[in-house]
């Protein structure tokens, strides 16, 4: 189950667009906000791409992507 308030404070802390943070993810844009908007599901590759465009440590990437519970609030 993928935390997407948590992902969403990630991409605001990046400092990046969406745009750029799309690029940089191998992402559609309209594929990455469908995603955020809980449009669909991630696939392995979106994570991956994801998770290197933010950089985030394997923990991080965990623990937004794979969480056990979650606030089923997509659009937070």
């Amino acid at each position: 189950m993928t935390d997407y308030i948590l992902l969403k404070e990630r991409i605001r802390d990046s400092g990046m667009t969406m745009t750029a943070i799309s690029s940089k993810a191998g992402i559609l844009r309209e594929t990455l906000y469908n995603r955020l908007n809980g449009i669909g599901d991630f696939t392995a590759s979106e994570m991956m791409g994801l998770a290197k465009a933010l950089n985030l440590t394997n923990a991080e990437r965990d623990a937004i992507f794979f969480a056990e519970k979650v606030e089923c609030n997509a659009t937070a």
